[in-house]
């Protein structure tokens, strides 16, 4: 890893009522030590109705991408060298929802897990239905698949993590955009309902899976290039925070602050589910390094903020 890179922590605290007491007994010495050191440099206000979390926003600033509807799909393959060009790409990851007549719930995320066969042997029966709109679907990882096609493009969707363990209903893109795959997950959840491959989940006592999320929809700016340092996200606290246990969480979070001190992070940015924080070294001359020195931010009172 290289020196002088910038940290983003995602779920570094959230407002959950369990969350903000496992705050109270959370000792972060290396953070305050931080913290006596660095100050605010920058924040991202939000809400948590928005479709992307703050790390994402902070993560796609940092990457000189849109904050909003980022095509994180078409920026991973960016990565491993497949050129996208002005493909429109989105990430698909299978999933179960509890369905009833007040609420449509996203289940724990690790109900569809999946071995690499099953993955592939699903990707199997659903692709020729995507295929039919253009759409087609490329296997990336058990529990999460690539999708190219041109409805994928302009396309704003809500990250995998804004549903975990909610109604998806509010979270669902535009209707007049995603048309076509609101349509298809009807079609899936009638195909999947009756078919072998569900029978064969629930004969060994594992939820169905019924539906599908999209999400990381669009295509990369004309000519976009990605900067010579990328940002370092670190998901640690992700899914002890999304199932909110807050006892794992702390742990978590005392040995991610032992980590702080061995690298010679740039700007570290702390992020919760609303809000985000960046931290970074004061400005030059030594003023503003006194008054950092003599009134440091207490991290209990910094990450409440999220």
């Amino acid at each position: 890893m290289s020196e002088n890179q910038h940290l983003i922590i995602s779920y570094a605290a959230t407002d959950e009522p369990g969350c903000q007491q496992a705050l109270q007994a959370l000792p972060l010495p290396n953070l305050q030590r931080l913290l006596k050191r660095w100050s605010v440099s920058a924040s991202d206000n939000g809400a948590l109705e928005d479709f992307a979390p703050p790390h994402e926003r902070v993560l796609a600033k940092a990457l000189g991408l849109p904050p909003k509807a980022t095509p994180w799909a078409a920026l991973q393959q960016l990565q491993n060298g497949q050129a996208p060009g002005d493909a429109a790409w989105a990430f698909l990851s299978p999933c179960h929802w509890q369905i009833s007549p007040d609420q449509v719930r996203m289940s724990d995320l690790s109900a569809a897990q999946m071995s690499e066969d099953e993955s592939r042997s699903l990707l199997a029966i659903m692709a020729p239905w995507f295929s039919e709109d253009g759409i087609a679907l490329v296997y990336d990882r058990p529990d999460r698949w690539l999708a190219r096609g041109p409805v994928l493009a302009q396309l704003d969707t809500a990250a995998l993590d804004r549903i975990a363990l909610r109604d998806v209903r509010p979270w669902l893109p535009d209707k007049a955009q995603a048309a076509v795959l609101q349509r298809l997950q009807t079609e899936m959840q009638m195909l999947l309902y009756t078919h072998a491959f569900s029978d064969a989940r629930e004969a060994s006592g594992r939820a169905p899976i019924n539906s599908f999320w999209v999400h990381g929809a669009g295509a990369l700016p004309a000519g976009y290039q990605l900067p010579a340092q990328t940002p370092v996200l670190n998901i640690t606290l992700r899914d002890s925070a999304l199932v909110g246990d807050w006892r794992s969480w702390q742990q978590q979070w005392q040995q991610l602050d032992a980590t702080l001190a061995s690298t010679a992070w740039s700007q570290i940015s702390l992020c919760g589910e609303k809000n985000a924080i960046t931290l970074a070294p004061p400005a030059p001359g030594w003023l503003p390094q006194i008054k950092q020195w003599l009134a440091p931010t207490k991290p209990m009172a910094l990450l409440s903020s999220l």
